[in-house]
């Protein structure tokens, strides 16, 4: 799992039928102390995060492994929303 920030959506009309209904995210890359890495990529959310949120995405064979996701033609997609995260001792 990748550590990364929701920081926009994509808007697409035109898609695959296999993508029809689901929500895509643009998906900053973060390192553990929160910096954004310079790589962006579109993920598929399958838990509902928006805007500024702290979430796991998983990309690859992993991606289509969800409910939502299986079989479909995703190679990355949001898993989970960070609540809190604990590094040596200090807490964000």
């Amino acid at each position: 799992m990748i550590l990364g920030k929701v920081i926009g959506t994509v808007w697409a009309t035109r898609k695959d039928e296999q993508l029809r209904g689901l929500k895509l995210q643009m998906v900053c890359e973060l390192d553990p102390d929160g910096t954004q890495k310079d790589k962006v990529i579109v993920a598929v959310d399958s838990v509902g995060a928006g805007v500024g949120e702290t979430v796991l995405f998983v990309q690859g064979s992993s991606a289509r492994q969800t409910e939502v996701t299986k079989n479909k033609p995703i190679d990355a997609v949001i898993v989970a929303i960070v609540d809190k995260m604990d590094i040596e001792g200090n807490q964000s």
